[in-house]
């Protein structure tokens, strides 16, 4: 590792600790030519996945669109965020255990839906309303009746 001061290419570790969740390594070195200490992070690059949506095109998996869609339907909802972080991560590491580097973006908007309706009955209908498009005020009851016969 490159020294930031002196640009050596030699450090001993001095210390290293795990970060949130061991999702990587923080790596306290000193550099053995002019002795100053530094800090690296260390972390698995993960494979890109790819969304695959309806019209076709494809664009790289991006966790903060998860993040904006369920904050907008738990909005004025007592929800912590910390639950919410919690849900995205869960459905990013399910994703990314599966074999393939290509999701549909229905497959991605099922799991978000499944999760909010254990989680909050309003955010469920609140997304779904808009992750089904509804048009009318029919598809709504239609969905609020599924709700409550569940």
């Amino acid at each position: 590792m490159k020294c930031p001061f002196c640009g050596e290419d030699d450090s001993k570790v001095v210390n290293s600790r795990s970060g949130r969740d061991g999702a990587f390594i923080r790596r306290r070195r000193e550099c053995l030519y002019c002795h100053k200490r530094f800090t690296t992070r260390e972390k698995i690059e993960n494979i890109p996945l790819f969304v695959i949506k309806k019209d076709g095109r494809r664009e790289e998996f991006d966790r903060e669109k998860i993040i904006k869609g369920i904050l907008r339907a738990c909005e004025k909802r007592d929800i912590p965020y910390s639950r919410i972080e919690e849900i995205v991560s869960n459905i990013e590491k399910s994703l990314y255990n599966e074999m393939s580097r290509e999701i549909a973006a229905k497959k991605i908007g099922d799991m978000v839906m499944k999760r909010l309706q254990e989680l909050d009955e309003v955010a469920y209908i609140r997304f779904a309303s808009v992750y089904k498009e509804f048009r009318e005020v029919s598809e709504f009851s239609k969905e609020v009746r599924a709700l409550l016969n569940k």
